[in-house]
């Protein structure tokens, strides 16, 4: 009965997870923009080995952060220049002053998951 307890949990967490894309279509200093119905677009990015996720909106225009420019784990918004931390959100300069939220992200079998029922304006 234990098991069949655990294996029910383990199913609604699961669906809790969204496939984004594969780990192939997200290179370094570039961003995959993954629009999920029912969720706002998110800006997928890769920083090392790691991957990431946050809004794709900035937080001071109507701006897709996916299309700006991405160096050293930063995305500078395209409209206004502001900056934000892609591993925890955070508006790094002005005009940009509010946080972007982040998502958890994780990888299996080569496909980039994230939970976007869980954002979060800051790192966990």
């Amino acid at each position: 009965m234990q098991t069949a307890a655990n294996e029910a949990i383990r199913e609604q967490s699961a669906e809790r997870w969204f496939k984004a894309c594969s780990t192939a279509d997200v290179s370094e200093d570039t961003a995959k923009k993954i629009d999920i119905e029912g969720f706002s677009a998110v800006a997928i990015f890769k920083i090392g080995e790691q991957f990431y996720a946050i809004a794709d909106l900035c937080t001071h225009g109507a701006a897709s952060l996916s299309e700006g420019f991405v160096e050293n784990g930063i995305v500078e918004c395209p409209f206004h220049s502001g900056t934000f931390d892609i591993k925890t959100g955070q508006a790094l300069t002005f005009p940009c002053t509010e946080a972007v939220n982040i998502y958890p992200v994780r990888v299996e079998g080569g496909e980039i998951l994230i939970r976007l029922d869980v954002p979060s304006s800051t790192a966990a």
